[in-house]
């Protein structure tokens, strides 16, 4: 082949910098999204766009072959408090990349697309293969993968880039944002009047503390309940009739959302309404192919509590990327040009001659 692994460690690790100094906040990507479809079509590829998501398919496509997705997202959060130096300037020292969006999710983004060029090169393929780097993950939009769907095409496995060091999370976690109100009547607090609407809601935010599924994932363990905002009350004198909050849910695969929730309307007095059921929760069989081999190759499998592009993309699914999820969202955000290179070479074993049916 025309390309040396050398040749792709490098485009990678340059690609990133360049990407860095490109600031692709969520809904907010194009910038980044036309730099890229430039430079792969300066490598004689042929990208599709779609708003702000590219793709590539794998130029010796052939119908009717299993297909193999790589996904990962372009788009960043916004900075926190704290960095050092500018985010959106790269800044490499001893093999160290610092920048917003290196770790989450540039390198997987980067490390696919070398693996992606690798086996574009090759003669023929057990499956057909997809690149495709895409936009709003980090608020979980509906302009980003989701959106491209209908042109992919069924897709027979998934390999969504998120940094796990390269381990195997087998399932991740859905998530399901429910709103609820407690409503009471109003009063004058000196007097004993009204129904308190914060009382209400603390009878049911502790009903939801003693509450458990009783169904436990032997992966990702139970589904999660967690109050995570309250409001009530407009002057110290008068008794509340309304009192709202915020109950964030971490699904396992023994439930769908809609499951969940009305699990919990049953559970309690309040209103409560989903803002959404598409996050669900996601995974791939421990007997899989690509699981079977990732353990050979002495990959680590696990259960990942984030929520990622894989809650959105209705195909068996795996999560593996270079770096590290605690680096994710933090000031002085960094990746190793030995992640990448490591990130490569793994996803190229994973996938090579990799037998799908």
């Amino acid at each position: 082949m025309n390309l040396s692994i050398e040749k792709l460690h490098s485009d990678a690790f340059r690609l990133l910098q360049n990407m860095i100094g490109i600031p692709s906040l969520s809904r907010d990507e194009d910038a980044v999204a036309m730099f890229l479809e430039n430079q792969l079509k300066e490598w004689n590829l042929v990208p599709s766009r779609k708003g702000n998501n590219l793709w590539l398919k794998n130029r010796n496509w052939q119908e009717g072959k299993p297909v193999v997705l790589f996904n990962s997202h372009i788009d960043t959060v916004k900075p926190a408090n704290g960095w050092s130096n500018d985010p959106f300037t790269p800044v490499v020292q001893d093999g160290k990349l610092t920048g917003l969006g290196s770790n989450d999710a540039g390198a997987s983004v980067v490390a696919q697309l070398a693996a992606f060029r690798y086996f574009n090169e090759l003669p023929e393929l057990p499956f057909n293969l997809i690149w495709s780097a895409t936009a709003e993950e980090e608020i979980s939009g509906t302009n980003g993968v989701a959106s491209i769907l209908n042109e992919l095409g069924p897709i027979d496995l998934g390999l969504v880039g998120e940094p796990t060091g390269m381990n195997l999370a087998i399932a991740e976690k859905g998530l399901l944002v429910v709103d609820a109100e407690a409503v009471g009547k109003t009063g004058h607090a000196a007097r004993n009047e009204g129904e308190n609407a914060i009382y209400k809601a603390l009878d049911d935010i502790q009903r939801l503390l003693e509450f458990q599924f009783p169904e436990e994932s032997p992966v990702l363990g139970p589904v999660k309940l967690t109050v995570t905002q309250i409001e009530a009350g407009h002057q110290h004198n008068v008794v509340p009739d309304s009192c709202k909050f915020v109950i964030d849910v971490r699904t396992n695969e023994c439930y769908s959302n809609e499951d969940v929730f009305d699990t919990i309307s049953n559970l309690l007095e309040s209103d409560v309404k989903a803002r959404s059921y598409r996050l669900n929760s996601s995974g791939i069989p421990l007997d899989h192919p690509l699981v079977k081999r990732g353990v050979d190759m002495g990959l680590q499998t696990y259960g990942s509590p984030t929520t990622s592009d894989q809650a959105v993309i209705p195909y068996t699914t795996v999560k593996v990327g270079p770096g590290d999820s605690a680096r994710s969202h933090t000031p002085d955000e960094y990746i190793l040009e030995d992640e990448i290179r490591n990130g490569v070479d793994i996803y190229i074993r994973l996938l090579e001659n990799l037998p799908l049916k």
